[in-house]
């Protein structure tokens, strides 16, 4: 009985380290904006004093304690987005992430994926692809999350971080 415990913290372990790996090799590209933020930095931020008053920051503050991992790669080269296109779908095929939301816009192409933590309001990934976001001359964005968080929680993130697909994400988190 031990060793199944073992083995399936182990399986659960590879698979989220496997989704931050699965992008990593954006990270150094040319051409290719990055961010990356790590659970220490997640733990810093949380820690900063701010007016207990606050009701928003409070819960961003308290948000910040749930992540692990966030990656933002952002690009305009046609390659590098075919390049991502094909990584997020290989990584979709490997990986059971469910679809949340799927929005086709002006040109704009957004997919919104998660996997579902102890319960059904509990996210453990999310990962978020946009073809034509034309966000501040990228045109493909690719973002992915880790942590225990609700979808709630997270449009707050991308409001306060200015991340690209902010407003997508607030959408999907009324759903």
């Amino acid at each position: 009985m031990k060793n199944l415990v073992v083995v399936i913290a182990f399986l659960m372990a590879s698979t989220v380290s496997f989704a931050q790996g699965a992008f990593d090799k954006f990270e150094d590209k040319e051409g290719v904006a990055t961010v990356v933020v790590n659970k220490k930095m997640f733990e810093m931020m949380s820690k900063v004093k701010v007016d207990a008053k606050d009701k928003e920051m409070q819960q961003y503050m308290n948000l910040l304690r749930k992540l692990d991992n966030l990656k933002v790669f952002t690009t305009s080269s046609a390659k590098i987005s075919a390049d991502m296109k094909a990584t997020v779908n290989s990584y979709l095929k490997s990986n059971p992430l469910e679809e949340l939301m799927r929005v086709n816009s002006d040109g704009k192409n957004v997919r919104i994926y998660v996997k579902s933590g102890a319960n059904e309001n509990i996210v453990r990934e999310l990962l978020m692809f946009i073809e034509g976001s034309n966000v501040k001359d990228a045109d493909t964005v690719v973002l992915s999350l880790t942590g225990n968080f609700s979808l709630d929680e997270i449009s707050v993130l991308t409001e306060k971080m200015s991340l690209p697909g902010g407003d997508d994400l607030k959408k999907a988190s009324k759903k």
